[in-house]
């Protein structure tokens, strides 16, 4: 019998919009190893456009970071003080003024993603998110944890949502 935690079931219930009567493509499944292949290529697809979107905010470039999310994406996250944000503007802020102009390089490594797909056009990834930097001459980490909800529209992945917990993304040096 499968058992749903309740973060699952209200990522599933939030998702039911978005993917219509899609099923959950469950990651224990008994199938051949060509099915388990292609689920872990999908998979390894979602951990690739996340790094992709995690490089454009180190690289403070937001034609890419707009490229990879919706316009209407949704967010929880520490800069805007637990209320949802929905839309890019919020973030085109911290683009144009910190990302874009940090001089210091960033790093950011992704610990155990967990990817969750759910149907053919829809995904979830959890993670924690470690960022090191340059604080004067001294190296600085720090760790948040964040989902992100991707969508398949046109062949290409969407973020629609993320949430983040932990340290704020811009740096205060």
């Amino acid at each position: 019998m499968f058992q749903l935690s309740a973060v699952a079931f209200l990522i599933l219930m939030s998702l039911q919009g978005l993917c219509g009567s899609q099923k959950t493509v469950s990651v224990q499944s008994s199938g051949n190893n060509t099915e388990n292949a292609a689920i872990e290529a999908r998979k390894q697809e979602i951990i690739k456009v996340t790094e992709q979107l995690i490089e454009s905010i180190n690289n403070g470039d937001l034609d890419e970071y707009k490229r990879l999310c919706d316009p209407g994406l949704t967010s929880f996250e520490p800069e805007a003080f637990t209320n949802l944000v929905a839309g890019i503007d919020f973030h085109r802020f911290f683009f144009d003024n910190a990302l874009s102009i940090r001089k210091q390089p960033i790093q950011t490594i992704l610990l155990n993603p967990h990817v969750h797909l759910l149907g053919d056009e829809a995904a979830c990834i959890a993670y924690t998110r470690l960022t090191q930097y340059m604080q004067g001459h001294m190296p600085r980490t720090m760790q948040s944890q964040e989902t992100r909800v991707w969508h398949r529209r046109g062949g290409r992945w969407q973020n629609v949502h993320f949430h983040r917990s932990g340290s704020p993304t811009v740096t205060d040096k």
